[in-house]
């Protein structure tokens, strides 16, 4: 089969395509992608070339992976997975991400979608104007250096102790909110004076905060949607997409050029600089990854104060608290991550670089509200198309050291997109559509036009046809806010 590479890729099933060791040298173990046929023929050619060069990075174990979403990225793919032994394996900021811990968190409401639409100009308009976006935002919360070192230590949980929230909030995040081992002194304070002022702030580029809408004909699994909250009456919900924003990108760009100098002390080649690393239980590897501790945590509490704001604007529109109308948070999870777990080989830094975390039913990892059924997976779509609530599965955490994808993942450059389309068509087109889009930059806007992903309904069948997440319930957005 002819795909963007002269490498040699092997069916393993119809969603599982393998690149053996022999195809590069210097690959320890195979590469594996996720994807149908017609998924694996459409992407890009820097997505074979990068998995490959994963794989032959120290210490790692079984696959270096990509999910179906995959594309271009920093150093690993978009999409990509790796696990390194905790011993002899390395820790790589390529394969975390500069936007340390963009994740996903959505909050159900008891509104349906009759309530929302005639108020939906007046809602948007409230939530655009409490959740600030764009490049440079700047939050409501304002803080010192010592305060923003508790965010940094305690990530969500503080927010919670300052009235953004509610405590059971908590158990509904992945790792509660907060990772172990963060260190403030580890962190620049370039990278603190980028960061200080940016909880509750949405960014740019990707990220969003979306009104959605659940009908009953989008429930694929009503038992596990059941007990993630969504009944599908044509029920509200809202999603939110966004990270660490200014602090993890300074947090990465500080540890890239450490790691580009302890490669050489400890004798590490890597076939793309963007790959610089250093051994996880170097002095450096844990350097970076107490400070990428720090910036997932004050991404979890950035989340938090968004969610604080997010039922704030609720209130106020439909003149009920956040409590009455029914907003509880249905999960946070990461996607641009580094996590110490444990699988049969022992303990393993896992790298999920827009990638997430998907453990199937039984994990001791999950809040005992949903350990029966699995974690949520929250899969975003673009903006025009949709997204999907999806559950984990334990064949994830046999095959894919439990991971999926994240979203859909682009087909095109923002660069491409904005030739294709203006931002203020764009928003005309979706309003049409039944969507309103309030945007900071409509050159953004345009950036972000469903054309430029790929397939959702094509990448999340592919992981529910391989075995690793099931598909719970499809979210059709009205609402959108783009930086």
């Amino acid at each position: 089969m002819k795909f963007n590479t002269a490498m040699k890729v092997v069916r393993i099933s119809d969603e599982v395509w393998e690149i053996p060791v022999t195809e590069k040298s210097g690959m320890l173990v195979p590469a594996r992608i996720y994807g149908t046929e017609s998924i694996l023929r459409a992407m890009d050619t820097g997505v074979f070339e990068q998995v490959t060069n994963v794989a032959c990075l120290p210490g790692i174990r079984r696959y270096a992976l990509c999910m179906p979403d995959g594309h271009w990225g920093y150093g690993f793919p978009i999409g990509g997975v790796a696990a390194f032994d905790v011993h002899s394996g390395i820790i790589s900021p390529g394969g975390v991400g500069y936007d340390v811990n963009c994740g996903m968190r959505l909050i159900r409401t008891d509104l349906t979608l009759a309530e929302v639409q005639p108020k939906l100009e007046l809602l948007m308009t409230e939530l655009f104007r409490r959740v600030p976006a764009g490049v440079g935002a700047s939050g409501f919360v304002s803080m010192d250096r010592s305060s923003f070192d508790r965010v940094m230590t305690k990530g969500a949980r503080w927010c919670i102790e300052q009235g953004y929230g509610w405590h059971r909030d908590l158990e509904r995040m992945e790792q509660g909110g907060c990772l172990p081992g963060a260190d403030p002194d580890k962190v620049s304070d370039h990278a603190v004076t980028r960061g200080m002022n940016q909880l509750g702030t949405l960014g740019s580029g990707n990220h969003y905060l979306e009104v959605q809408v659940v009908s009953n004909d989008r429930i694929f699994d009503r038992d596990t949607a059941a007990a993630f909250g969504i009944n599908g009456q044509d029920q509200i919900v809202v999603m939110v997409h966004c990270g660490s924003r200014g602090f993890g990108h300074q947090v990465a760009s500080d540890y890239l050029k450490v790691f580009e100098k302890a490669m050489r002390r400890y004798g590490i080649t890597v076939k793309d600089q963007q790959l610089a690393c250093a051994p996880f239980l170097s002095e450096e590897g844990q350097d970076y990854f107490a400070a990428m501790n720090c910036a997932a945590n004050a991404a979890f509490a950035n989340r938090q104060v968004i969610t604080h704001q997010i039922r704030e604007a609720f209130a106020a529109v439909f003149g009920r608290s956040g409590e009455e109308l029914g907003m509880e948070l249905v999960y946070d999870v990461a996607h641009n991550i580094a996590k110490v777990e444990r699988y049969p080989e022992g303990e393993l830094v896992v790298h999920r670089k827009g990638a997430t975390r998907a453990f199937g039913p039984g994990s001791q990892d999950l809040p005992a509200c949903y350990r029966s059924v699995g974690q949520p997976v929250i899969c975003g779509g673009s903006m025009e198309t949709g997204s999907y609530l999806l559950v984990g599965t334990q064949r994830a955490t046999e095959d894919t050291f439990g991971s999926t994808m994240h979203g859909s993942g682009r087909t095109m450059s923002r660069t491409q997109a904005k030739k294709s389309i203006r931002g203020e068509q764009l928003q005309q087109q979706m309003k049409q559509r039944g969507i309103l889009v309030k945007a900071v930059s409509m050159s953004g806007l345009a950036e972000e036009a469903g054309f430029a992903y790929k397939n959702i309904s094509e990448v999340v069948e592919s992981v529910e046809r391989a075995g690793i997440t099931k598909k719970v319930a499809e979210l059709r957005p009205i609402g959108n806010i783009k930086g």
